[in-house]
């Protein structure tokens, strides 16, 4: 999650709805300046019992971000806490119990993302050597309960946890206990933008099954591959789902400004801290009708630290988040921007992409999302096709788009290779989670601190 830096205090006021707008179009560019933004958390935890550790213990979370200062990164605080990291491969941060996220610089192409993300697992893995902890990359907690984990010094997980049981089940489990890899991309135009949007929308149940890896909860199996999907079926209906909106004819900018007035909203940045606002509305901020600020308007930081707290399956910020796979090791953490660039960053794979879902409908797309989750691979699309099948010619799209891009490295591959993991899961019909199960049920006996070993960093 967005981690603040400054209050924004020179940032311009809000005056009219033009300049929340403005935010959208800022994020316009042309193709040959569009770049790949991606993000991934791992679960930290102590080598000597597994438990996870917590910010201010011996070996624990504060001292593994002092101790990456070493290689260059700059520190954040919040209250006198060091709460991020700052450097050239982007910000480091804390998501609510510790999950360790590096949200990556913007880069040119997935050579450069691979590269960078294999830079910061060899650094955290350094430094985890020397404070006895270890990095997981699942998309949840196989083992721990909400009470064996530890909550972060920052003040809007603070509010966020507050507010998170009064419209859902499941948010303080997406809060404490998940992790996801995310990639954001870039649009040219308003057209663009919903383009994107539409196909990564559509397809985001696809991503999901491709990178479940979340089959436990609490040391056992929970009967789902993607619990972390399923988990945010019940987190806030106010700022989840698949947005029917997006399909409709005329969507752009104007109606996702509304979807995001109507979110309410969770607290406002003033001085170095968090004021709490949850259950607002934006709209009586820009009228100046916060009653916890009386008189004040927002700011344009203010609006996007409120974009920053919705969470749809796709997100548009000035740019746009895919945002529907479990957390993984590095293959994974390189194969779902590949994923997303070979779809959306090459037009004719775009087109492609969206004749193959154009037809399905709004309950069609919905009763999809909903089966992923526990079905994985073997859930079948609005035409009868197993996503197994299906995902074979998704790929086969995707991979035209990335050898159309022709990025090389420096030995003149392209960028198809980052695929290759996926075109394994696929072949095999197993995802991540799958694999998982069949472990526990077969070599593993039902030993699950096996786990610690087979998907560690």
């Amino acid at each position: 999650m967005t981690t603040r830096t400054d209050d924004g205090a020179t940032d311009p006021l809000i005056d009219s709805r033009d300049d929340l707008l403005a935010t959208f179009a800022g994020g316009e560019k042309p193709a040959q300046a569009w770049r790949i933004g991606t993000e991934h958390e791992k679960f930290v935890y102590r080598v000597s019992d597994h438990g996870a550790p917590s910010y201010d213990e011996p070996g624990g979370i504060r001292e593994l971000l002092n101790a990456l200062t070493r290689f260059g990164w700059q520190p954040v605080e919040e209250g006198g806490n060091v709460i991020a990291l700052t450097g050239p491969d982007g910000a480091i941060s804390l998501e609510p119990a510790g999950q360790f996220e590096l949200s990556g610089a913007p880069l040119d192409n997935l050579h450069q993302t691979c590269s960078e993300a294999g830079r910061h697992l060899a650094q955290v893995k350094e430094v985890g050597d020397e404070l006895g902890i270890g990095f997981l990359g699942l998309g949840m907690w196989p083992d721990k309960a909400r009470t064996d984990l530890p909550v972060m010094p920052k003040g809007r997980y603070k509010i966020m946890m507050r507010y998170m049981p009064q419209v859902g089940s499941l948010g303080l489990d997406m809060m404490l206990r998940t992790c996801t890899i995310q990639v954001n991309l870039d649009y040219s135009s308003e057209a663009d933008m919903a383009a994107k949007f539409r196909v990564g929308l559509a397809l985001q149940p696809l991503a999901t099954a491709l990178f479940a890896s979340s089959p436990f909860t609490e040391g056992r199996p929970n009967g789902f591959r993607s619990f972390r999907s399923h988990i945010w079926s019940d987190t806030d209906p106010d700022r989840t789902g698949m947005l029917p909106f997006v399909f409709e004819d005329g969507f752009g900018y104007d109606r996702y400004l509304d979807y995001a007035l109507d979110v309410p909203m969770y607290f406002v940045y003033r001085d170095g801290r968090y004021i709490d606002v949850a259950g607002r509305s934006f709209r009586d901020f820009m009228d100046g009708r916060l009653p916890e600020l009386p008189g004040e308007k927002p700011r344009v930081a203010d609006f996007k630290d409120h974009l920053s707290t919705i969470f749809p399956e796709v997100r548009l910020k000035n740019y746009l988040e895919m945002r529907g796979a479990d957390g993984g090791k590095w293959a994974r953490i390189c194969a779902l921007p590949a994923l997303w660039v070979g779809l959306l960053y090459d037009r004719n794979s775009l087109d492609a992409a969206w004749d193959a879902v154009k037809h399905w409908t709004l309950e069609q797309r919905q009763q999809l999302r909903d089966a992923v989750p526990r079905e994985g691979l073997t859930a079948r699309t609005p035409d009868g096709e197993s996503l197994q099948v299906f995902g074979n010619r998704i790929l086969d799209i995707a991979e035209a788009g990335l050898a159309a891009r022709a990025r090389l490295n420096a030995s003149g591959d392209n960028e198809t290779g980052f695929l290759a993991t996926l075109r394994e899961f696929l072949a095999s019909g197993e995802s991540p989670a799958d694999r998982l199960l069949r472990l526990y049920g077969g070599e593993w006996a039902g030993d699950l601190t096996r786990i610690y070993e087979e998907e560690s960093f």
